[in-house]
């Protein structure tokens, strides 16, 4: 019994040896085909990210701002319900999450940009606008679309 054994380790150990040499080329293409379903999927989910709050600007004929990074943007809805950026706020959280942010920012000339919606009440801006006013913000603006057709 002895012997059969190794007689049979003697034939694995020759088979051992007949191996394929090693691949050293790198197959790109899964690498591509990876690569081109992301940005695919970016493409299409870009746009919907900067979406934010719906609201039914009012129109002007005043010209585009040039802006260099994203704005503080808060948003009134139909509604009342203030937003800042995207998320639902109260309106006496605002004033300290806005010192908290331009804070971090290091800016303390941040531009604050209000987008409320034509419908809404007059006051309801106009209490948005006080609070910034009074908590020491200078540059307000107020957000519109472009006027179709005059």
């Amino acid at each position: 019994m002895a012997m059969n054994g190794g007689a049979h380790s003697g034939q694995f150990g020759k088979r051992r040896h007949r191996r394929r040499p090693v691949m050293s080329e790198i197959n790109v293409t899964p690498m591509v085909d990876v690569m081109l379903v992301l940005l695919i999927i970016f493409m299409v989910s870009a746009p919907l990210l900067t979406v934010g709050v719906p609201i039914d600007l009012p129109q002007t004929q005043a010209a585009n701002l040039d802006q260099a990074r994203e704005p503080l943007a808060i948003s009134i809805n139909v509604k009342g319900q203030v937003f800042l950026q995207n998320t639902e706020i109260k309106l006496e959280e605002l004033v300290p999450k806005l010192k908290a942010i331009t804070d971090a920012r290091g800016g303390a000339d941040e531009r604050i940009y209000v987008r409320g919606d034509k419908n809404v009440d007059y006051g309801t801006i106009m209490r948005v606008m006080g609070r910034l006013s009074a908590a020491g913000f200078r540059r307000v603006g107020l957000v519109t679309e472009v006027e179709q057709g005059s």
